[in-house]
């Protein structure tokens, strides 16, 4: 999905050159609105929605006009914080930055237009804005199919995640409570099992924001980075515990086997200098 905004950003200009020459060919905006705007969502196939606000006042004075129905619970609303965000150009037009729509629930940019006393806001999906004017070719099936997968990956890595840790810790407090089992492993066990479920979480944490729900729209590879970093942390962690735990349980049963623990806490030193490297360098690329 990033890749959306990266031909948007591209092509930013070209794009809202292209509206806004689509707009004013239309004439006045507001004498659109007695026939719900439906003029305008003829001319643009990527219009969601449309609604006016009080410049003055900066509240809603109009339903929601979308495509095929009409939404009257926004009218009154304020939308100052929408509007203190905004810069008009030639103190008319502004264009917002991409974002997650609270009425659609779609990737879109919205056209503010200054008309009298009153703005009039059009938002714009960005996925199909983008096919029209022949900058991607999206295959809506496949992007369906691709988006429900990610969904269905997520969310089972999240019960995953939160099966690990009620079960070590219902483990946990049996060992305890029903079985008296004071030992390492009783302890150490349920730590290493919760440090393994928030890594696992945080991984379906990104997939989702990233692929299911769009959270992040910055094609930026220090997101990733960041993603990786702290998913690697975590395993180390872990890994360290579990080196911990070893060599407690060998120096207690059997001095013969530290060997093997000496070769676990190696092989977790080589993680912890290979990714030290990796920060380095990514942390070089970003400067």
């Amino acid at each position: 999905m990033e890749e959306f905004l990266t031909i948007y950003e591209v092509n930013k200009e070209k794009i809202e050159d292209f509206i806004i020459n689509s707009i004013h060919n239309l004439g006045n905006l507001k004498d659109k609105q007695e026939k719900n705007f439906s003029n305008i969502f003829s001319v643009f196939p990527s219009l969601e929605l449309v609604y006016t606000v009080n410049k003055n006042t900066k509240i809603q004075n109009s339903p929601n006009y979308y495509r095929n129905k009409l939404d009257a619970r926004a009218n009154n609303q304020s939308r100052s914080y929408i509007i203190d965000k905004l810069h008009f150009k030639d103190k008319s037009t502004a264009f917002s930055s991409p974002y997650i729509s609270s009425a659609t629930r779609s990737n879109c940019i919205t056209l503010t237009i200054k008309e009298g006393d009153e703005i009039i806001f059009l938002d714009f999906k960005i996925e199909t804005l983008l096919e029209r004017l022949e900058l991607i070719e999206l295959n809506k099936p496949f992007h369906t199919l691709t988006k429900i997968f990610y969904a269905i990956a997520g969310f089972s890595m999240v019960l995953l995640a939160l099966f690990i840790i009620l079960y070590s810790l219902g483990d946990f407090f049996t060992s305890l409570i029903i079985h008296y089992d004071f030992t390492l492993d009783a302890i150490f066990k349920p730590i290493i099992a919760l440090t393994l479920g928030i890594a696992i979480f945080d991984l379906a944490k990104t997939i989702l924001e990233q692929e299911v729900f769009f959270k992040s729209y910055s094609r930026n590879s220090k997101v990733d980075t960041r993603m990786v970093i702290k998913f690697l942390i975590t395993i180390i962690i872990a890994l360290s515990i579990e080196g911990l735990m070893v060599v407690f349980k060998i120096a207690i049963e059997n001095y013969t086997e530290m060997l093997n623990a000496l070769y676990l806490i190696t092989g977790i030193s080589f993680i912890i200098i290979a990714l030290s490297i990796f920060i380095y360098l990514t942390s070089k690329k970003y400067k």
